[in-house]
């Protein structure tokens, strides 16, 4: 578990075909209900990416339990060596290659923040190769919600273009960073003074955060095509 109500599941395909993807890129778990009705959820991949996947790799995602899921139900109920039926990878909340902003705005919440985990490695070379920066602004309610937080911080560490600020909505952890914030990702974008000249931004998660976040991205004046999102929707 990578908090009380997240699974993190590690899956590789049964046909002896490699699931390669763009880090960014979710794949389709398809599923029935009890009724018999077909149904299927999005799950962005975490795997940190730095090559390209052959037979055999796995992959990873972050699964939220929702009350009463028929999705919860499912993945509760996998074992080691369980199967599941997917399809993908799709999407294209992506890093794009033609892309020669200055910076990037990461910002997420709940496992809104896997598609950034997969983008670590290609960030690293963004870095190097145009001396890009990021900040990436991860939204939890506790500390124990912070999802791929160790990661997030060591690649901080080790890259000062790269700002790792989690805000905290219910609770800050003890001798929090200097870059921890207490509240919501949306009282904070400010402060980093989002520019149409520099930016790209990347929103993914709350419904209600990426709508917030998208307006105030606009009042600041990007443009709609420097703004990047994909809305996390919990369902039954």
């Amino acid at each position: 578990m990578l908090a009380p109500s997240v699974g993190h599941y590690v899956f590789a395909r049964d046909d002896g075909q490699p699931l390669d993807f763009i880090p960014g890129q979710f794949i389709q778990v398809h599923f029935s209900y009890a009724d018999g009705t077909a149904a299927k959820r999005s799950y962005s991949l975490a795997t940190i990416h730095d090559h390209a996947l052959g037979a055999g790799e796995t992959v990873e995602i972050a699964v939220s339990y929702v009350a009463g899921g028929a999705a919860t139900a499912l993945f509760e109920g996998l074992e080691a060596g369980g199967r599941i039926d997917a399809s993908g990878p799709y999407g294209r909340f992506c890093l794009m290659p033609g892309d020669a902003n200055r910076r990037y705005l990461f910002i997420g919440t709940g496992t809104g923040v896997t598609p950034y985990r997969a983008m670590l490695p290609l960030v690293e070379k963004l870095i190097v190769e145009r001396g890009i920066e990021v900040v990436l602004l991860y939204g939890a309610r506790t500390p124990e919600e912070l999802l791929y937080g160790d990661d997030f911080r060591a690649f901080a560490e080790k890259h000062p273009q790269f700002r790792f600020v989690p805000c905290f909505s219910r609770e800050l952890p003890e001798n929090p960073h200097p870059d921890v914030r207490r509240g919501y990702v949306q009282q904070f974008l400010a402060e980093f003074s989002p520019n149409p000249d520099t930016d790209i931004a990347y929103l993914c998660g709350n419904p209600n955060m990426v709508d917030a976040c998208f307006e105030a991205l606009k009042a600041d004046g990007l443009p709609i095509p420097q703004i990047r999102r994909e809305k996390y929707v919990s369902s039954k």
